[in-house]
């Protein structure tokens, strides 16, 4: 199976394709029960694998051993990958790359921010200068053989996002993603700078971009949506709230009606569809 190619037909088909924002193995099993794309958020990474914000903690090798493992368990999802600023260095950049492209990613997303970063709809994000951000991206997509590259801007000044946006439309970037836009309007000015490039965009929960709904962002022609933290942010209330009752009720747990509630059974019926000797033989991936 080729997964970068899969995924870039999927792009390129009518309508917007959603990536679900997964943090973890169990997230990600959920999801597959819903959606055929994960998006590996760094924000959710960030704070399931280390507890920290996303701020530049992550370290590439957990990174790559996490897709590693949800390659296994889902053969057949798509898989785009946040690698954030490629590590800082173009060469870290291209060797994560080309690992992530041989253990079956699907595609990367190359940010041109430079440290200290912040998550994308967050206050005081710095950029590289564009023809330093232009050089790395250009390497990564020298490195890669088949995978989807998403060219990613996170300038905040009007006239700087639109001279980023044409440019990253410019190179052999499969994908260009603005992040952080603010309005309607704005989606449709970064639209018409870069052309017939396929555009990503990312929507976050109290974030700075819009509520919009997939028919709303095939309107606009947006290709592909991410949702980074959906999960992450209902694990946090269900589990706060379990919690709350647990205390509330002197440690009883609940009533459980198999029909309805999450018990060892239900969990347990999920997580054996992961076992890899379950799955049908797939073609090894080449690079």
């Amino acid at each position: 199976m080729s997964y970068g190619t899969t995924l870039r037909d999927e792009v390129r088909s009518p309508g917007t394709t959603p990536l679900i924002g997964i943090y973890d193995m169990y997230s990600a099993s959920v999801v597959a029960r819903h959606y055929d794309g994960f998006f590996v958020s760094g924000f959710g990474f960030a704070a399931s694998h280390y507890g920290l914000p996303d701020i530049g903690f992550i370290a590439w090798p957990d990174m790559v051993a996490f897709v590693e493992r949800l390659r296994l368990a889902f053969p057949t999802h798509h898989l785009l990958v946040d690698i954030d600023d490629g590590y800082v260095d173009p060469e870290v950049a291209c060797h994560v790359v080309q690992r992530l492209e041989r253990i079956g990613a699907s595609g990367v997303i190359l940010e041109d921010q430079k440290r200290p970063r912040r998550c994308g709809h967050a206050d005081g994000k710095q950029v590289l200068p564009l023809e330093e951000y232009l050089e790395k991206l250009n390497l990564v997509l020298e490195s890669r053989q088949d995978l989807v590259v998403v060219a990613r801007t996170d300038a905040t000044e009007e006239s700087d996002i639109l001279r980023r946006a044409e440019a990253l439309a410019a190179t052999d970037a499969d994908v260009v993603l603005v992040d952080g836009v603010r309005s309607v309007e704005w989606i449709k000015r970064i639209r018409e700078v870069v052309g017939d490039k396929p555009l990503l965009f990312n929507q976050i929960a109290g974030g700075k971009s819009p509520r919009l709904s997939l028919s709303e962002l095939t309107e606009l022609d947006c290709q592909v949506a991410i949702y980074s933290t959906p999960c992450l942010f209902a694990a946090h209330a269900a589990i706060d709230s379990a919690l709350t009752d647990l205390k509330r009720s002197d440690g009883r747990l609940p009533e459980f009606v198999a029909s309805e509630g999450i018990g060892v059974q239900r969990s347990t019926e999920l997580l054996e569809k992961n076992i890899s000797r379950h799955h049908p033989a797939r073609e090894s991936v080449t690079v």
